[in-house]
């Protein structure tokens, strides 16, 4: 979806990828195309043709997905609180996303993840060479520091707690 930040994921990819060509960039998930903000699948093959990304399709089991990514993009405009961000620090992958609210409450800039300009393909690019710059145990410890975070920050348990007292707070 073109909220979720996808044109300027393309546009970073175009900065970057005759620098860094064996880097390779995935996109996971379904196309929609009732949603006027969806990629066409027009678009999407033609951004396969030009070698930039390799399209992942929907799955069932994104775990796999994530465990084999050396780090998750979410370039989105707005979010509540990203899941998609969640479930990669859980499983210790280092993050790059906008710095909106949602996205930014997962990142530490710089100690789990970068953060990048809303709607700037330049500012991801940039934030993107710095990821792909880092030493594997570098992104490894971002990795780690991202898991850590997400299980004393937002463990189901946490959160839970954090509702409960919200509702005491107004019965």
């Amino acid at each position: 979806l073109k909220d979720k930040g996808i044109e300027e994921f393309i546009g970073a990819i175009r900065i970057l990828k005759s620098r860094f060509p064996e880097v390779k960039f995935q996109i996971v998930g379904t196309l929609y195309p009732k949603n006027p903000t969806a990629t066409k699948p027009g678009e999407l093959q033609g951004w396969i043709r030009e070698g930039l990304v390799e399209y992942l399709g929907y799955t069932d089991d994104i775990r796999r997905v994530i465990r084999e990514a050396t780090c998750v993009v979410l370039p989105s405009y707005r979010e509540g609180l990203s899941r998609a961000l969640l479930e990669a620090a859980s499983m210790g992958r280092p993050l790059i996303t906008t710095d909106v609210p949602g996205c930014r409450d997962v990142v530490e800039a710089g100690k789990n993840g970068f953060l990048c300009r809303v709607r700037d393909s330049e500012d991801l690019a940039l934030q993107m060479e710095k990821m792909i710059l880092l030493t594997h145990p570098q992104r490894e410890a971002m990795g780690n520091a991202g898991r850590k975070k997400v299980v004393e920050e937002f463990s189901e348990k946490i959160i839970i707690d954090r509702y409960l007292n919200l509702i005491k707070k107004f019965n």
